[in-house]
């Protein structure tokens, strides 16, 4: 039987890096959900689809199949079997992707498609809605979260390595009606899950998060 890690939590609370982290230190693949919606939308821009367009949208969604690998430590993302890795970070896909993700119909391909790999497959996957919806009975889940001053003092640290400019106050003023936007909205909000592990990140380092995560599943493993 696969085990698998269920990571949620609010935006830019540190999940993709520390569920990469952890599932390196494991040997799991880390399903990264947002390179799936980026293969659909890949999809649907090959096929002349508008974002707009809801009735072909429903009707491509069922020719699609998503899968992933891991191959020398990268994710690779197979679109029906071709490998689209290169193409889904341009950012015409990047907004497809944007436009389309809140369609129920995409919604429910993708969890489909995320639920028959944890069948099979040990894996580590973030989100907002992986415990609560995706895998619902994941051996592991994990809360993770940070304080709004937190998440805003990272990501404007990481925009300044950059070299871009950024107002930090206006950064965790964006994080927070982010945070609000996913907790209320109609399909899948974010929230913890009931036997979810709360671990807040605002005075933990990286590792110090990793570290407790290989814990909780050393646990649940016995």
């Amino acid at each position: 039987m696969a085990f698998n890690i269920a990571i949620d939590g609010p935006a830019g609370a540190g999940k993709s890096t520390i569920a990469k982290k952890a599932a390196e230190a494991l040997s799991y693949i880390y399903v990264d959900t947002g390179a799936m919606y980026r293969a659909m939308a890949l999809f649907f821009l090959r096929e002349g689809i508008q974002p707009e367009d809801t009735e072909k949208i429903q009707r491509a969604c069922e020719k699609i199949r998503v899968t992933l690998s891991n191959e020398k430590g990268e994710q690779q993302v197979f679109l029906n079997g071709e490998n689209v890795n290169g193409q889904i970070r341009r950012e015409e896909v990047g907004n497809m992707a944007s436009a389309t993700s809140s369609y129920r119909e995409v919604r429910e391909k993708l969890t489909q498609l995320q639920r028959e790999m944890a069948r099979t497959t040990d894996l580590i996957m973030d989100g907002r809605d992986i415990g609560t919806c995706v895998l619902p009975k994941a051996q592991v889940k994990i809360y993770l979260t940070a304080s709004v001053e937190t998440r805003g003092r990272r990501r404007f640290l990481e925009l300044q390595e950059k070299g871009e400019d950024c107002d930090l106050e206006k950064i965790c003023e964006d994080i927070r009606k982010r945070d609000e936007q996913d907790m209320n909205r109609e399909i899948a909000p974010l929230r913890q899950a009931e036997d979810a592990v709360l671990i807040d990140s605002s005075e933990m380092t990286i590792q110090e998060v990793v570290d407790k995560i290989l814990e909780l599943v050393q646990k649940a493993a016995v």
